[in-house]
This record gives structure tokens, sequence and C-alpha cells, in this order.
């Protein structure tokens, strides 16, 4: 393959598309592959070498848990031991580390497993959820109060977020890629709460100002996602002009645990896909991406390399018959007093399990009672409240 590229370049024909899949079918970075090239015109050797990576064995992996999860105590204990030559350098050894637990290699130490590097907290441990819950009727669980719950938005004032099943679970799975830096992809049809539960989930990280939101345009280019990561990052304004030095900057800027948040994922084209991989395979990135929308996870699969490295799928589906109840009692007052069946008939006709459609229901409703004491929500005022968003019944 080397061979060919060489050839390639000598013929003027060498693009940046050829590096990038032998890196693919190689399964090493676009730069090793031009270190490569560079060796072949040097020394005429066409054959990459074979490099034995170093591994972290059993012994040393129980160091590390002993040390806490120090990488650099580890790194001093291995040169206190005289090995010498044998202590890899501390890149190297963050690097394997870093790599080993995100392939999910448990460290266990004198307290608990360490699920994340040295530099970062277990935000697994600091999500709060040991907190007084209450039920809403057919037995749904939701928080009342919650740390930090003031940055969730809610359509309909008195409204709570509700902790169903789909919640609980993107709030683990945010924990869970914050703690190791990896990408995930939170997907689902429109207006089934995605937004609200990942904004909701970012809210209970330990430490939620290290979350960065990037907001893109409807298929942006390579040089226009690289200006609002620049600014998402807070580099805008000292972004070189040059795309490899301004890619550098940004390289940099990932290597501090982060948050990155890219919702409407669906409109990346296949190129921004590919530069967001690039970025995300320099082996010193330290930021989380998550990936949301309606539409995100199919807009992924277009770009293999990328959906590859996504470590969680999160589906947010609808609300299932049988939750609808207790959910929408959970989500605001108004409803604890509606019948079953009213609820069944809304969710038949106009609901159909999307908490979206729900919310918009309940700030009608809400607006048609204020300042009538004693109103009782019923199914004429329901149809009244269907029809402003579907038309007539």
């Amino acid at each position: 393959m080397v061979r060919r590229l060489l050839e390639k370049q000598r013929a003027g024909e060498l693009s940046t598309r050829h590096v990038r899949a032998v890196a693919d079918m190689t399964a090493v970075s676009e730069r090793t592959v031009w270190r490569w090239l560079e060796q072949a015109k040097t020394t005429g050797q066409t054959e990459p070498g074979v490099r034995q990576g170093y591994a972290v064995s059993d012994e040393v992996w129980s160091l590390l848990g002993e040390v806490g999860g120090n990488v650099a105590e580890l790194r001093r204990r291995l040169a206190a031991t005289g090995e010498g030559a044998g202590v890899p350098s501390a890149s190297t050894l963050h690097r394997v580390v870093r790599k080993d637990r995100r392939a999910g290699r448990t460290l266990l130490t004198g307290r608990e497993p360490v699920v994340a590097g040295p530099r970062r907290p277990d935000p697994l441990s600091e999500l709060g959820l040991n907190v007084v819950a209450d039920k809403g009727t057919g037995g749904q669980v939701f928080l009342r109060e919650q740390k930090h719950l003031a940055q969730v938005p809610v359509l309909v004032p008195g409204a709570q977020v509700v902790h169903t099943p789909a919640v609980r679970s993107v709030l683990r799975t945010v924990a869970h890629a914050a703690a190791v830096g990896a990408v995930v992809c939170l997907y689902g049809d429109a207006g089934q709460g995605k937004t609200v539960a990942l904004q909701y989930a970012l809210s209970q990280l330990p430490h939620p100002a290290r979350v960065r939101r990037v907001h893109v345009g409807v298929h942006p280019t390579v040089p226009e996602l690289r200006r609002v990561l620049a600014d998402a990052l807070e580099l805008g304004r000292r972004l070189p002009r040059g795309a490899g030095e301004a890619d550098l900057m940004l390289v940099n800027a990932l290597r501090q645990p982060r948050v990155l948040v890219l919702d409407e994922a669906q409109r990346l084209p296949g190129p921004a896909l590919e530069f967001l991989r690039g970025l995300w395979d320099h082996p010193d990135t330290d930021t989380a991406l998550l990936l949301a929308g309606a539409g995100s996870e199919r807009a992924l699969r277009r770009v293999p390399a990328l959906a590859s490295r996504v470590l969680t799928w999160e589906l947010v589906p609808r609300l299932g018959p049988g939750e609808v109840a207790g959910a929408v009692a959970a989500f605001h007052p108004l409803w604890e007093d509606v019948t079953a069946d009213d609820v069944a008939w809304v969710d038949e006709h106009v609901g159909h399990g999307n908490f979206r459609t729900w919310a918009k229901l309940t700030s009608h409703l809400t607006a048609e009672i204020y300042g009538s004491s004693g109103a009782v929500v019923d199914r004429r005022m329901l149809e009244r409240a269907c029809a402003r968003l579907m038309g007539p019944l």
C-alpha cells in the first residue's frame, strides 16, 4: 500500500483521501501513514515496520489500582523499581491506560472501581440520585427537587422532569461518556424528549461548566464546522487562518476533559463527520462527544469510520400506552385528576406517546383554566385543546 501511495505521489495524483483510506484499512492514524510515506522516500522501505506496542501487564495494572489510578505516580513507582529503559514515556503510559479503560478493563482500588483518569472525578458517583422521589399515578417515579434543575427548560409553569426509564438511561449514558471521553449518539423521533433528557443529564454532571454546546447550520462545510467548534471551545479569536494550524489548536483544546454537545447532528454531511472523526481519533483527545438529533443515527451510519467509534447508541423511545398516565401526572399536577379513560382517549387521538405533544396540550389547558378556581379538566376541555393542535376531531 505504501508503494502505491509513493507511486501516486510521484505522479502528482496523491490526495488526502488516499492516505485516509490506507489509515482506515490499517487501523492507524493518518499521521502514521504520512510518516510511512516519508520513510519510503528516504530509505526505500515500502513496508511499514512492525512495532510492538507497550501493554500494561496485570501486575502493573494492580499497581495502578494501588496508587488510586494516578498514572504519573505509577510511572514514578515503575522507575523506582530500577527497570530503566523498560519504563514507557508518560504520554505512552497515559494513552495505553486510557485505551484499556475505554475497552472496559476494570481498575480496582482500595475504595471502589475507578472509571476515569486521575484528572477527572467520577461522575457516576456524583450524580446526586439519592434524593427523595415521589410517585405519580401508576407508580411512575419522578424527581420533585434536584440540583441544577433550573437549567432544564420546561414549557409549563409547575412542570417537572419525569424520571422515566429513558431519562434514567440517558443520565447514565452521559455520565459514562463524560467519565471516559467517549462518543455517544442520542437519537429518536422528534418530540420524544431527547433534548430535555440530555440537558437534564448534563446539568447533573459534577462539573456542568465543562459542557460546551456546538450550534451548526444545515449541511455546514468543514471550515464552517471548524469555526463553530473553535467558538464553542472559546478559540474563535485566536484560531489561525491555516487549516493545519487551526486543527492543531483544536486538538490541543480537546486534550482537556470536557463534554462537547452537538445537537441536530443529522444536519452534518459526510465530510464534516469525517472531520470530527479525525479530531477524536487523536490519541490525546480527552473530550466526550455527544451527537444528538432525530435521524442522527442514520447520518452517522453513513460514515462507518465514525460509527464504529460510537460507544453507546442511545434511543429515546415514545411513551408506551401503559406509561402515559403515570408520566403525564408526574409531569404536571393538572393531569392528576383527569380520568384514565380521558388520558387514553387523548393519547390515542393526539398524544401518541409523544412528550412534546403532551407538553403543548398541558400548556393549552393551563392557559384555559388560569384564574378559574376549582376548574376541572373534562372531556370537552380536552377536545378543545386537541383541536388547537390537530384541528377538529
